[in-house]
């Protein structure tokens, strides 16, 4: 009795105690909590954390098999008699003998997971526990933890269940624990034997269908490995376009009667002999006199048929050696690039450029120019897809100047929108007037894709944009561009030629060289490709979805994309090369170990829709990170693709400017903008509709968008979608953001009436300090100094600095509300 009198007067000393200590710190609670929590980003501690996680995990799972021996060795044992007691029994009473090899502790908590909780199932416990430790202590995930942590829990709760109704009522009931027995009697009472079972069936099912690439079509027997080859043989023949003569794979082209190639042959004696051979695939309409025309080859290549296998590996698999260089491809070996079939050809309305019209066009500039006594000495055409080039040479003595003052006298004489005088075109001794055709002509993708120029080219990621104005098809390479900024008014084709770059590094890399990371913000631009996920898309391990929509996931994911450019520097610096191709080729001919951490780097392809957008929700917090990306990550294999419909300067500033060198600038309202995109006007006079011009510094280029239609992108992508892929998408690193936590541990039933006015306050005067809160809204000290703590938990404001006044982490009251908008929904 009274050592129970003593036990209840100390327990009631300590509330008391605790009490008085709640009431004095009650004000800085969240505040503490925090500073609490902060000592986790110092890196000893991780260090420290991880390697005591993964000790406890080894020590448990001992704890764990000997329990299990004991039991079925020795019946109950004395590791369930020494659980039956309490806690503070097993610590200090030392006449309790167990056989457990961690001791009294091991077996006391051996009994509570296994026996009174998941039984077997507990061992998953022990493998997370271990996963945290490594990926706390050694900077390395062995997993992707989060995603992982959330599928074993829900396997385990099955797995426990599943085992209780396996092994009810039997000896080895342990297995289940009392968790796995209860839940399963309870299944069996409500839907009997049979339909518990059918119920734990129809779980794993669906659990297998949203963790791995189970498809229920895999049951069904596959194709034999002679099939694989013949797929991956494909493969190969269509990156080197390794021609082969047989029934599969004909090449057509146009020759004359001495075997002379097409190019060689003038119009005229092509389209002579055009009636003679049945096989000249090559057609060009004269549209005006001494106009050259490209006489393109046509090359069919019957890619939907398998293509036969080598000799060589008819008779056997192909075997790989230690001096085999390392075939990144492989693991998708069967995987064959989108066919030119899926795109449509608009060949048919194609520009009917008239004799007629040249004439007249060029007896206007003619009569318009000698209005002012300017003499011409001789002029010349140049058809392009939508605008006709007119090259002038004028009499010697005329300034240019006098030429480009008249632009608008020469598009009223032609009732034309859209003429540009180029005074004068660079490398040639003449000025150019672009005037718009009457019949402009749609460039299609697939007459870009199926062009020479883009088939046989040996760029690293090569893309197809249009047509220059001499009807030649422009082909460029992203990795010497290296980021492009593209930019324009709404409707002009921003999103066709986003849809163009994307689609031409579709049709001629593997999934194993190219991913994309998506950020679309207005949630329907980018979603289509959502379909090639396992295939080429990128995205946070802990992400749902591949195509970024929300402001909070698309900095999130430009931060991590930071620490894949350093984690890549770091690979380069080892490896003792300096770019990702010299890397690469080092690393296919197995020079570079991948137990050091080295890996094939596959390029990256930062794909932003609606640029504008994210800087006013975020501002620095996405121009930060995205201006370092710009300045580094070229070397590295990262490349940045930028759409924008408000080339304003608060947008598109200078820091971005300078280090996005190409710049795509479609139809623009006004010279202040074509200014903002391409440092000269120009772009206010173009015609729209994919008429466009890229600056690559000095050189200006006018080009005509390939047009690529929704459905045309939707068959690519259920093409490329319907095909094996990855397990899942390319992961990033995972990505620590300090401000979600913040933000994780506001509660939103716990603020202040005037948060969100007070909120508003700090964000309109950038100027985070109690004073000001306390002068404008006519507030006490106390209640001001909640409201500001309330503002830091949340992650508006930064913490206190002392006499300055704290930062403001939010640029203005647009990214205020969405800031408020996301905080709201997680509360």
């Amino acid at each position: 009795m009274p050592r129970k009198d003593n036990t209840i007067r100390r327990n009631t000393l300590l509330n008391s105690s605790n009490a008085r200590n709640t009431s004095k710190t009650a004000k800085p609670r969240g505040k503490k909590k925090i500073k609490k929590l902060s000592f986790l980003k110092n890196e000893k501690y991780q260090i420290a954390v991880g390697v005591f996680l993964v000790l406890l995990s080894v020590y448990l799972f001992f704890a764990f098999t000997s329990y299990l021996i004991n039991y079925f060795t020795g019946g109950v044992g004395a590791d369930d008699l020494a659980a039956n007691e309490s806690f503070r029994q097993i610590m200090f009473n030392q006449e309790i003998e167990v056989n457990n090899w961690g001791g009294r502790l091991g077996a006391f908590m051996a009994w509570q997971l296994i026996k009174s909780g998941f039984g077997f199932a507990s061992y998953i416990f022990v493998f997370l526990m271990f996963a945290a430790g490594i990926q706390l202590s050694l900077k390395t995930a062995i997993i992707p933890f989060w995603r992982t942590f959330r599928y074993l829990l829900i396997f385990l709760v099955w797995f426990s269940t599943t085992l209780g109704f396996l092994f009810k009522d039997s000896e080895l009931s342990v297995l289940a624990g009392i968790f796995g027995t209860y839940t399963a009697t309870w299944l069996t009472g409500f839907m009997g034997k049979v339909g518990t079972g059918i119920f734990l069936l129809f779980f794993i099912i669906i659990y297998l269908l949203f963790t791995t690439n189970l498809k229920l079509n895999s049951l069904i027997p596959k194709r034999k490995e002679k099939d694989l080859i013949e797929g991956e043989d494909d493969w190969r023949n269509q990156q080197h376009n390794y021609p082969k003569e047989d029934k599969y794979n004909t090449v057509e082209f146009a020759v004359d009667d001495n075997g002379n190639a097409a190019w060689d042959i003038s119009p005229e004696e092509t389209a002579k002999k055009g009636s003679q051979n049945n096989n000249t695939k090559a057609a060009s309409e004269v549209n005006a006199p001494d106009q050259e025309k490209e006489i393109e080859l046509t090359i069919e290549t019957a890619s939907t048929i398998g293509q036969m296998p080598d000799n060589g590996e008819e008779n056997g698999q192909e075997h790989y050696t230690i001096d085999t260089p390392f075939d990144p491809t492989l693991d998708l070996a069967s995987y064959r690039h989108p066919t030119l079939d899926l795109l449509d050809d608009y060949s048919d309305e194609g520009s009917k450029v008239q004799k007629e019209e040249l004439e007249a066009n060029k007896n206007r500039i003619v009569q318009t120019l000698g209005n002012y006594a300017i003499q011409i000495e001789k002029i010349r055409a140049t058809i392009g897809p939508a605008v006709t080039l007119y090259e002038i040479v004028p009499a010697p003595g005329i300034r240019i100047s006098r030429i480009k003052n008249l632009e608008d006298d020469i598009a009223l004489s032609l009732s034309a929108m859209g003429i540009r005088i180029i005074a004068p075109i660079p490398g040639k001794g003449t000025i150019g007037i672009e005037v718009p055709n009457q019949n402009p002509e749609i460039v299609s993708m697939k007459s870009i894709l199926s062009s020479d120029r883009f088939s046989s080219t040996k760029y690293e990621l090569p893309f197809g944009m249009g047509k220059t104005i001499s009807n030649e098809s422009f082909v460029a390479d992203l990795t010497r561009m290296p980021h492009i900024l593209m930019a324009g008014a709404t409707g002009q084709g921003k999103s066709v030629g986003l849809n163009a770059i994307i689609a031409s590094l579709l049709y001629k890399k593997h999934p194993a060289q190219v991913k994309f990371v998506m950020i679309d913000p207005k949630k329907v631009e980018l979603s289509l490709f959502s379909k090639i996920e396992r295939h080429f898309l990128a995205k946070l391990p802990d992400s749902e979805e591949a195509i970024i929509t929300e402001t909070r996931k698309v900095v999130r994911t430009l931060n991590s994309l930071n620490m894949e450019m350093d984690s890549r520097y770091d690979l380069l610096k080892d490896a003792q090369v300096r770019n990702i191709k010299e890397y690469n080729a080092k690393f296919i001919s197995r020079r570079l170990n991948p137990n050091e951490g080295h890996r094939f780097l596959p390029y990256i392809v930062v794909i932003i829709d609606e640029f504008a957008d994210l800087i006013m929700t975020a501002g620095k917090e996405i121009e930060i990170p995205l201006t370092r990306m710009a300045q580094l990550a070229r070397a590295i294999g990262i490349h940045l693709v930028i759409a924008t419909q408000r080339p304003s300067v608060n947008i598109i500033t200078g820091s971005i400017k300078a280090n996005f060198p190409a710049r795509f600038a479609f139809r623009v309202i006004s010279k202040i903008d074509s200014r903002t995109i391409l440092d000269s006007s120009g772009a206010e006079q173009l015609i729209g509709r994919g008429d466009m011009l890229l600056s690559t510094g000095s050189d200006m280029l006018r080009l005509q968008c390939a047009f690529i239609d929704t459905h045309e992108i939707d068959r690519i992508t259920d093409y490329i979608g319907s095909q094996r892929g990855y397990p899942d998408a390319f992961h990033l690193p995972e990505y620590y953001d300090e401000e979600s936590e913040a933000s994780e541990n506001f509660d939103p039933n716990e603020r202040d009436e005037l948060f969100e006015d007070a909120a508003r306050l700090i964000v309109a005067h950038q100027q985070g300090s109690t004073s000001l809160i306390q002068r404008k809204m006519k507030l006490g000290y106390n209640r001001a100094g909640r409201i500001i703590d309330q503002l830091e938990q949340a992650g508006i404001v930064g913490p206190f600095e002392g006499s300055k006044a704290r930062e403001v982490k939010v640029s203005g009251e647009m990214a205020l509300e969405q800031f408020l908008k996301d905080l709201y929904s997680k509360g």
